[in-house]
């Protein structure tokens, strides 16, 4: 599986169980990625896409459906217990520290960093998409 999240400049995810921030040029970034592959998430994070495109799975424990090859993006649970199972992952950095107190806890030591692009977001000036790859 190949892990998405959007993370502030201290790895932040969520405060106070919610996301962040949200962008809706980042949302068509990440289906570009994906590239129509399946994309599991919670049902709290597929209420950023709607319509919802076919190729999004919603489910609780999406990372647990997840195949081979398949994306998960995940917004308030911690994908460090997912280390095992990654194949790669895909950061998008807001560029921005906001409160939070759920924090990005994977390691990525193991992983190579492939490619990092920039784009201008909607609500955000900068965000920076890194791909990682075991």
């Amino acid at each position: 599986m190949i892990l998405m999240a959007c993370v502030d400049d201290n790895l932040g995810l969520a405060f106070n169980h919610r996301r962040q921030s949200q962008d809706r040029v980042l949302r068509q970034k990440m289906l570009e990625r994906v590239a129509g592959k399946p994309l599991w998430m919670s049902p709290y994070s597929a209420g950023q896409f709607d319509p919802l495109p076919g190729n999004i799975q919603v489910a609780e424990n999406f990372w647990a459906q997840a195949g081979a090859g398949e994306f998960c993006f995940t917004e308030l649970q911690p994908p460090g217990a997912w280390l095992d199972r990654l194949e790669g992952v895909v950061l998008y950095r807001w560029m921005r520290r906001y409160p939070w107190d759920l924090k990005f806890d994977l390691p990525l030591e193991g992983f190579t960093l492939r490619q990092r692009q920039e784009f201008t977001g909607y609500s955000h000036p900068q965000i920076t998409e890194e791909v990682y790859v075991r």
